[in-house]
């Protein structure tokens, strides 16, 4: 029988694989701690839904700004140094906002400025760590390698973090961030332990070639792409819709459903407790369907929980969607992201990441806005009706086109791609 060790990180995938999972997973549990103690903190200085749904989109801004640029930085450079230096730097930025905290002089202005930086901060970091899995891993393994990732992300960033990061917070608003510190610090030493990553070699360029801006070349690949392009095209439309109501999921939660603070923060865990047995049951979803089934349920599971969220305005059902959300959004992003991977060449990984980041958190913004919006002018269920139609049509548009995404063939300049199985 296999070690608890071997089974959620097998061998086969490396030493390096292990210090990335561990790095991750520490990051991820001061993120989910965050998760719930930021918005708990703007809830305090101000009742403004705007406001409110505002520290979201202040951290998601930078990606707009410099997404595209973070993934040039990231086909250019040492991208385990960039992770390092760029989650350093979010350590510095939190710890700023908890000498505001502990001399009193905290106001929103001064929360939503930390939240701007901070997500600057996580531009880079998010860039350049999301291609470090395909340097370090076989296209084959991409698959199992993402599950792991995404099983830290579901376990410290939705089950542990944010109920922890609530109770810190009922006992003095500068601890969960204290502890954020600590958890983003550790991260740092961690993948430190990664062996150098050296930039990807490529062709010698031609000429013309030569006279290409980074991202220019990365976006005409894109353009010349359509599965990856339209891949792209879906998980931003489909953040919009998703983000306008969960920008106010604290306020839905104490207000609408009046659940309290530590309730939204069990909110998310319930997210986290279906993402487990998601994870837990992707390996054989992996093998007896395809990857097109699996995203057209994913998709279909969104639409209705929107829907879902709309109508309840009971406590234990909103529990019982969160659940179901985090099972099928667990298999959506490990799919989606193993995709990704295995169709982009290796040179090219940080800035087509970056794109498709810039697709993430450009629908977050846009979302978010008009979530705080709807929200101010029709009330606290407006936004859930909002996504709710707009992802039903947005799927009905793309229904058939997912067939052509998960059937396209991988990238051939990855260690090993003649191996890598077919989306």
């Amino acid at each position: 029988m296999p070690s608890p060790g071997e089974l959620i990180a097998p061998k086969r995938l490396g030493r390096d694989f292990r210090w990335l999972l561990a790095s991750s997973w520490t990051s991820n549990l001061g993120d989910g701690i965050a998760l719930s103690a930021a918005p708990l903190l703007l809830a305090s200085l101000t009742s403004s839904p705007l406001l409110v749904a505002a520290g979201a989109m202040m951290q998601y801004l930078p990606w707009l700004l410099f997404g595209l640029f973070a993934g040039s930085v990231a086909d250019h450079h040492d991208r385990r140094r960039l992770v390092m230096l760029a989650n350093a730097s979010r350590a510095v930025i939190v710890l700023g906002l908890v000498v505001f905290l502990a001399t009193g002089h905290v106001t929103v202005w001064v929360v939503l400025a930390s939240a701007f930086l901070y997500g600057t901060a996580e531009v880079f970091a998010d860039t350049a760590g999301s291609t470090l899995m395909p340097m370090l891993v076989r296209p084959g393994d991409l698959g199992v390698g993402n599950a792991r990732l995404q099983a830290g992300y579901l376990v410290g960033n939705q089950l542990a973090g944010p109920p922890l990061g609530a109770f810190l917070f009922a006992a003095a608003s500068f601890w969960p961030f204290l502890l954020q510190i600590l958890c983003v610090s550790l991260a740092v030493v961690l993948i430190s332990r990664i062996a150098r990553t050296p930039v990807p070699a490529k062709d010698e360029p031609t000429a013309d070639a030569a006279k290409v801006h980074p991202i220019r070349e990365g976006l005409q690949w894109l353009r010349a792409h359509p599965p990856v392009r339209t891949l792209i095209v879906i998980i931003l439309v489909f953040n919009v819709t998703w983000a306008a109501p969960w920008s106010l999921l604290v306020l839905y939660a104490t207000e609408h459903l009046d659940m309290g603070a530590v309730g939204f923060g069990a909110l998310t865990t319930a997210s986290a407790l279906g993402g487990l047995v998601g994870t837990v049951c992707f390996g054989w979803l992996e093998r007896r369907l395809s990857f097109a089934t699996l995203m057209r349920v994913c998709l279909s599971l969104e639409v209705v929980m929107h829907l879902a969220f709309a109508l309840t305005t009971i406590p234990a059902i909103a529990f019982v969607i969160m659940f179901g959300f985090g099972m099928y959004a667990f298999v959506w992003g490990t799919i989606s992201t193993t995709v990704r991977q295995r169709l982009v060449p290796l040179h090219l990984q940080g800035r087509i990441a970056s794109v498709n980041m810039v697709g993430i958190f450009g629908g977050l913004v846009i979302g978010q806005l008009l979530g705080g919006l709807i929200a101010q002018g029709w009330g606290l269920t407006a936004p859930w009706w909002f996504a709710f139609a707009g992802s039903a049509v947005t799927l009905l548009l793309v229904w058939r086109s997912i067939s052509h995404i998960a059937a396209a063939p991988p990238a051939l300049d990855v260690p090993g791609s003649a191996d890598a199985p077919p989306a």
